[in-house]
């Protein structure tokens, strides 16, 4: 099953499923999360659309605020929590131990230790969806997008579905001092995620997937890297068994998998930047970069 949340011609929010190219709205559900919660992953049972929304490449475009019959993606989870999981590439470590003079080497050290680096990301208020606007931390100069596949989970740990997340994450703050973590983290419009919620059932191997990451800017591709998923060292239930231990989590927490796809200095994200995300069957996620200002206050 493919979940995708959704605003319809009248401005209407809702929930649906993917089949084919065509989204259908499912009744009777509060949300994606309701919907995984109803249907769990290899349940025979499946929901019945009631109508048809349109098709995914005409509700995969930017939100027009105050003009109607402009159906467009919404976030498709509304996180109770967002947690990230760190240095699962070997990649990620190598990069981020890099001119760290104050604590050489720890990045490695947590790629080879049984303690996995787990952080938490945010909730629903910190998260941005498909062609929405990411940020820019108004006190960075090294922010980079970190694309990666994410978990959606249950309180009592069952996967109910996969999603693509952009950890965006301001690095110049976080080599700075490992103990800024949360700053380089945490802040309004530090997650995107999208653009759908796809089942283990229908997913397949994680492994098996490959997760792409491009940058445009001012009309140029600037970044275009991939990674095979075979490459995260860690089982997800390792995970997930760290994120819960002695740690109570509320249905509908993501936990992100961790980055092995590395965006270099010269490449930091700027305003108007471009980002799109793509990993299969989930799809693409596209999302956009905007500078927070200093005196920035949520509306």
């Amino acid at each position: 099953m493919k979940v995708v949340q959704f605003v319809d011609a009248d401005g209407r929010r809702g929930t649906g499923i993917v089949r084919g190219d065509d989204v259908y709205e499912v009744s009777g559900v509060s949300g994606a999360l309701d919907l995984l919660m109803r249907y769990p992953p290899n349940q025979h049972e499946q929901p019945a659309g009631i109508r048809l929304v349109g098709r995914v490449a005409d509700l995969d475009r930017p939100a027009q605020p105050g003009q109607p019959g402009q159906p467009h993606l919404r976030i498709p989870l509304d996180p109770a929590e967002v947690w990230g999981a760190g240095v699962t590439y070997k990649k990620s470590a190598e990069f981020r131990d890099e001119d760290t003079t104050t604590s050489k080497g720890i990045y490695d050290l947590v790629y080879s230790a049984p303690r996995p680096e787990l952080f938490f990301k945010g909730r629903a208020a910190h998260c941005v969806g498909p062609n929405e606007a990411a940020t820019i931390r108004a006190d960075s100069t090294f922010t980079a997008p970190e694309p990666e596949l994410a978990l959606v989970l249950a309180n009592d740990g069952r996967l109910l579905g996969y999603t693509l997340c952009d950890d965006v994450s301001a690095w110049d703050i976080e080599r700075e001092n490992p103990l800024y973590l949360p700053q380089s983290k945490i802040f309004f419009g530090c997650v995107v995620l999208g653009p759908a919620i796809v089942t283990p059932d229908e997913l397949g191997d994680p492994g098996a997937l490959t997760l792409r990451c491009a940058i445009h800017r001012g009309g140029r591709t600037v970044f275009d890297e991939s990674v095979g998923l075979d490459r995260i060292k860690r089982p997800f239930d390792e995970l997930i068994g760290y994120l819960r231990l002695n740690n109570p989590i509320q249905d509908g927490t993501v936990l992100s998998t961790g980055t092995g796809i590395i965006v270099p200095p010269e490449q930091a994200l700027q305003e108007g930047d471009e980002i799109e995300m793509t990993c299969l069957p989930i799809g693409t996620l596209r999302h956009t970069m905007r500078k927070l200002p200093r005196d920035w206050t949520p509306t």
